[in-house]
Formats: C-alpha cells, sequence, structure tokens
C-alpha cells in the first residue's frame, strides 16, 4: 500500500475526512501514537513531491497542527481548481487555527455562496465570528446550523457559550438544557448552565447542576470551582471549604482556589489556616495582589496591625488600582495616627470606587478622617 493510501486511511480512522476536514475541538489536533503515524508518512510523502499538493496531504499536515503547510497545500489547489470549494473550506479552517479569523470569514462566505445548506460552513462561520467578538453574527451562523442539522451538538453548545457571553443567561440556559438532552453525559453542560443560573440568582439551580457535573465528572476542577464559590456566596461556608479542599486534592496548584480557600476559612474566624493558604498562594503566584490584601486582612483579625498595613502595602505595590487594599490601608493608617497617609489612600480608593465613601462614612476609624477632610476643603474654600 503506497504512504498516500495508507495516510488516506488513517485520515479516515482518525475521523479528520480525506475532504472536508473534520477537526477536533478548537486547537487539538492528533496526539500519540495516531500523531507519529500521520507524521512518518507526511516524511515518506515529502519524498515525492508531486503528491503534496493533495487535499489528503494537506489534511494530514493540519491533523498534527502544520497549519503554515496546510495553508500552502490548500491554496496552491485553488490556485490550480478556483472552484475546489473543498480546499477553500479547509483553508478557512485553517486560517481559524492560525488567529486568521477575518480571512476564514470572507472563505467561509464563499464557499457558502456556493452551498448555502452547508451546516459545517454555517458552524465554522459562526466559531470564526466568536473569535472576532463578533457575537450576534456568531449566534445567528449557530442557529442557522441548528436549523440545518438539530443534532448538531457542537453548534447547540457553543451558542450556548456566547449567548452567556453577552450577557443572554435566560437564553444560555435553554441553549444548554438542549445540549444535555442531545448528550446527557456531557460534564462542561451541566458547568455552563449553572453559571449561567448562578447570573441568574437562581443559585439553587446552579448548584444542582455543579453537582451533576461532578457527577459525571469527578475531574471537572471548575465546576468545583464554581460550586464552591457560590456556597461561599449563600454563607455555607463549610461546604465552600470542603469543596475547595477537594478541587485542590486534584489541582494543587490553583493559587486561586488557595485564596478563596482561605477567604472561607477567614469567614470562620480559622485565620491561622487561612494564613496558610493565602501563603502557598503566594508561593504559587507572587504576584496575586488580592491574596496580598486578604492576608493583611487575617493579621488585622489577630491583632498584627503593622504586619497587616505592610501586606496592604505589598498588595498596592503588586496592583495600585486594587481599591480595597487603599481602603485597609486608610483605615489601618487611621488607626495609628499616620493622617496624611489615610487620606491620600482614602482617596484613592473613593477615585477607583466612588462606593469607598460610602463605606467610610460608616467606619469608626475613618469618620474622624473624613471630618479633618471636610474641615481642610472649608478653609482652603475661604
Amino acid at each position: 500500500m503506497t504512504a498516500l493510501k495508507q495516510l488516506t486511511r488513517l485520515l479516515r480512522e482518525c475521523s479528520v475526512g480525506d475532504g472536508l476536514v473534520t477537526p477536533p475541538p478548537r486547537g487539538a489536533s492528533l496526539t500519540g501514537a495516531a500523531r507519529t503515524a500521520v507524521q512518518d508518512l507526511l516524511q515518506s510523502l515529502e519524498l515525492d513531491s508531486g503528491v503534496t499538493l493533495s487535499l489528503v496531504y494537506g489534511n494530514g499536515c493540519f491533523a498534527v497542527g502544520r497549519y503554515e503547510d496546510a495553508v500552502l497545500v490548500y491554496a496552491g489547489l485553488l490556485d490550480l481548481e478556483p472552484a475546489n470549494e473543498v480546499a477553500r473550506f479547509n483553508l478557512a479552517l485553517t486560517y481559524i487555527r492560525l488567529r486568521s479569523p477575518r480571512d476564514a470569514v470572507t472563505l467561509f462566505t464563499q464557499v457558502l455562496e456556493s452551498d448555502p445548506l452547508l451546516t459545517q460552513g454555517y458552524y465554522q462561520r459562526g466559531n470564526a465570528y466568536d473569535d472576532l467578538a463578533e457575537y450576534e453574527l456568531a449566534l445567528t451562523d449557530y442557529a442557522t446550523a441548528i436549523d440545518l442539522d438539530p443534532t448538531g451538538l457542537r453548534a447547540h453548545y457553543n451558542r450556548g457559550i456566547v449567548l452567556a457571553k453577552v450577557g443572554r443567561h435566560d437564553e444560555a440556559v435553554a441553549q444548554f438544557g438542549q445540549v444535555i438532552q442531545l448528550r446527557p453525559g456531557l460534564s462542561n453542560a451541566f458547568l455552563n448552565r449553572g453559571a449561567s443560573y448562578d447570573e441568574l440568582g437562581q443559585h439553587q439551580m446552579a448548584i444542582n447542576d455543579y453537582h451533576q457535573a461532578i457527577e459525571l465528572d469527578p475531574d471537572n476542577v471548575n465546576a468545583r470551582f464554581n460550586l464552591a464559590r457560590t456556597c461561599y456566596y449563600l454563607g455555607r461556608v463549610e461546604e465552600a471549604v470542603d469543596e475547595y479542599s477537594q478541587l485542590l486534592g486534584r489541582s494543587p496548584e490553583d493559587a486561586e482556589a488557595l485564596n478563596n480557600r482561605g477567604l472561607a476559612y477567614d469567614a470562620l474566624g480559622e485565620y491561622e489556616q487561612a494564613l496558610e493558604d493565602y501563603q502557598a498562594a503566594l508561593v504559587l503566584q507572587p504576584g496575586f495582589a488580592e491574596v496580598f490584601s486578604n492576608r493583611g486582612a487575617a493579621l488585622e483579625a489577630l491583632g498584627d496591625n503593622e504586619a497587616a498595613l505592610a501586606e496592604y502595602l505589598a498588595a498596592l505595590e503588586t496592583s495600585p488600582s486594587l481599591a480595597v487594599a487603599h481602603f485597609n490601608a486608610a483605615r489601618l493608617c487611621s488607626k495609628q495616627g499616620k493622617l496624611d497617609q489615610s487620606l491620600k489612600h482614602l482617596a484613592q480608593a473613593e477615585e477607583l470606587e466612588p462606593g469607598w465613601g460610602a463605606e467610610a462614612a460608616e467606619d469608626e476609624h475613618l469618620q474622624w478622617v473624613l471630618e479633618v477632610r471636610r474641615l481642610r476643603d472649608r478653609k482652603l474654600g475661604e
């Protein structure tokens, strides 16, 4: 059997195809033994330049992530056969992988002018529009793809993702419901529907979906993260600690999960454990400004105001626009009688987030600072 025939058979077996490319989810390419076999066959074919200008060779390049080579093949075929819509479609797909979605849209539009019933044309152009952040056009193309093929799982799924991106969470919930009907075992469909339920304030529905996502895939760390975060928001802090702990058992280098579990420990008054989590988070991500700020709050709760202020200032060195750190620094400076520093940090907090002014008016340590500022402003106005 010739190398070209072997490659053709292998691409069919791997569901890539020897005509229109059927790509795996965006960004993926073949792995393992299949990838090695395709690469070996491509190398064999390259010894015979007469077969490198063929769809099979181009699809092989696409399958292993050699996208620049695939472009040369498909573009070369179009030069020879301008009406070759398969090469045009595959070239458009390759441009998506090369992060050139505008070129992909142009080519998919040409393909659809030739074949207006090509479901994959609408679906893939929708993906390109999504990459361009032209979300309404993406939604329209996904809807057309669904009308043409109501069982098209990816079009349903991606339409749900884009609906959530644009804040149309009621529709996203319904769309992911369609995905779940088509594929009841798809963990991420429950994860994403749960996220939209959360955005709608339907938190128990969200929790139910996160639990289902985890039941289907215990390693779905995003579902565990969302579940823990929602439990914390609802005041179910011990549940949040448990879920973050289970997540960290599977993904121990998740600095954000460590930070959030620290916040949960803090809410339970377990400040030493909170500090351990914050320290672990900073080892993983030394520039994590929110962790410095949260560590300052835990130290303040333990009565170590000097260390707490140092943490708030460290947070601001990393992220000068962190309003909560400015506010907390202002409050501690006030407690220590550092009026000018307190005024400076309070002004910056209010400039970044005006709501901190109302918080200051209710804070016993900042009320007098506000009064001094008011008196100074009055004097300057005289």
